[in-house]
């Protein structure tokens, strides 16, 4: 039965409503990144761009590094835009425009985010590279999707739900095993479970005029689980983990840390370890 045109939106070019692309626009590696500048960044690691799109906060270049096809997006600030980008790149794919019907046989598509953020544990030093196996949403994104914890999520979430109250009603997502491998074979990052943060200043536990009640950070330090610890903070890691998994995608997220929340410090390099990351991750991309 065909979807009808309020659920799936496309503009007046045939092209998808938020994103403004064409099935054809999108290679089946995606890199994402947050700041529509940062998309500039990682373009220029490719060897020729085959296609530049922007529409409000969500740009998208797509070109080749060699041989092999990629495209940079930038998803904005926060999982609500992550709800947007991740349906409409899997629309592209496995919906076919003309019928309005979704394909018979699914394509399945690798994200790789690359961004910036804040470590909470005082062992960790700023400006080093870290890796997401598994992701806290802190949100309310995966309370309207049909997700169940299973595996190291669960026990994930177990854990965390003895150390604080605030975490019992919250979701764990795993990233993909296999691109995390692919990415970090050689353990040049660490690896750790992020926090996906609904915003940048209470719900991260910044305090500057009003009140935060994010849990004390030093609570965090007692989990370990198959000796992953807590490690860093963040605004879309959960969402894209969730969106991957439930669509048959998969994804992993690679973070600059910026900041360490405990020490009070921030990078005073902080183009320079973006750079680091970002010339990392297309290494391996097209390894």
């Amino acid at each position: 039965m065909p979807i009808s045109s309020s659920e799936l939106i496309t503009n007046s070019d045939g092209s998808i409503y938020h994103l403004h692309l064409h099935p054809e626009d999108i290679a089946h590696d995606i890199i994402t990144v947050g700041d529509t500048d940062r998309v500039d960044l990682v373009a220029r690691h490719l060897d020729n761009i085959k296609t530049t799109v922007q529409n409000r906060e969500f740009k998208t270049v797509t070109g080749v590094k060699n041989g092999k096809r990629i495209t940079i997006i930038s998803t904005g600030i926060g999982t609500d835009n992550i709800d947007i980008v991740f349906n409409e790149l899997d629309f592209l794919v496995n919906v076919d425009f003309e019928t309005r019907e979704i394909k018979s046989n699914l394509t399945q598509l690798n994200f790789y985010r690359i961004g910036t953020s804040g470590t909470i544990r005082e062992d960790i030093n700023i400006d080093q590279l870290l890796i997401s196996a598994a992701a806290v949403d802190m949100g309310n994104l995966s309370k309207y999707y049909n997700y169940e914890m299973g595996g190291l999520a669960l026990d994930i979430w177990r854990q965390l739900s003895t150390i604080t109250p605030l975490m019992e009603s919250q979701n764990v997502v795993l990233g993909s095993k296999s691109l995390l491998h692919k990415i970090n074979s050689a353990k040049e990052m660490l690896e750790g479970i992020t926090i996906t943060a609904p915003g940048f200043y209470a719900p991260q536990g910044r305090r500057i005029r009003l009140a935060s009640k994010m849990v004390d950070f030093a609570n965090l330090q007692k989990l370990n689980v198959n000796g992953y610890q807590v490690t860093n903070l963040e605004m879309e890691t959960a969402g894209i983990y969730l969106l991957a998994e439930l669509l048959g995608h998969r994804a992993i997220s690679t973070n600059a840390l910026l900041a360490n929340r405990l020490t009070g410090e921030f990078s005073k390099q902080p183009k320079r370890t973006i750079e680091n990351l970002i010339e990392l991750v297309v290494s391996k991309i097209v390894e």
